[in-house]
């Protein structure tokens, strides 16, 4: 990623996964992570037609995989199986095409404090036990997205570097209307903070 990056090459990333899988049965309610054990082969329909499109990178199919979010489905005991599959899964299709594979850390859903009652701590764990299975799944790169708040993707990059320090993270955030995140940070706060800690 980081010689493609250097080089000044064009990386056309793929698009939603959630959409695709609600497109193609997927109903409301449903946890699309069950997905990578229940409908594999819809898993890799999905990659099949990024990568078909030109896609060069792939992401795995683990926005909601830490033990919180799949709390929500009664799943967190399965967070390192389901985790691991949506990485085999993406893998077995990048390969076809030499594509590379994201390991997806999403937000918890919950709010570290101090605006919420999850500690930084607590959340860099949840994201250590996500990233072990994403990087034993083969993952090439960590992509830490759509978070709302500065400390979650502290939290995430602290984690995934617990379990592999050298291994390449992009990071991404939401903003509203306002330009700023649902806890108030700007763009340019964010990309200081995130740029520091090497991602």
């Amino acid at each position: 990623l980081m010689e493609w990056l250097s080089a000044g090459t064009i990386i056309l990333g793929d698009g939603a996964m959630g959409t695709m899988l609600h497109a193609k049965g997927m109903t409301a309610g449903d946890s699309p992570e069950l997905w990578n054990v229940t409908h594999p082969e819809i898993l890799a329909e999905v990659h099949r037609e990024y990568c078909s499109a030109g896609a060069r990178v792939v992401t795995a199919n683990t926005f909601g995989g830490t033990r919180a979010r799949l709390q929500h489905n009664g799943l967190e005991k399965r967070a390192t199986e389901l985790n691991e599959a949506a990485v085999q899964i993406a893998r077995s299709v990048a390969d076809e095409f030499d594509c590379l594979v994201g390991g997806d850390l999403g937000p918890t859903g919950e709010l570290i404090e101090p605006s919420g009652l999850l500690t930084i701590g607590d959340a860099a764990q949840m994201y250590s036990e996500q990233a072990e299975a994403l990087l034993r799944g083969g993952v090439d790169y960590i992509h830490i997205e759509t978070m709302t708040q500065i400390a979650e993707v502290e939290a995430a990059i602290r984690g995934t570097r617990a379990i592999d320090s050298g291994i390449d993270i992009i990071a991404t955030m939401t903003f509203d209307t306002n330009g700023r995140t649902m806890m108030g940070d700007t763009p340019l706060g964010a990309l200081e903070a995130i740029s520091g800690w090497g991602v």
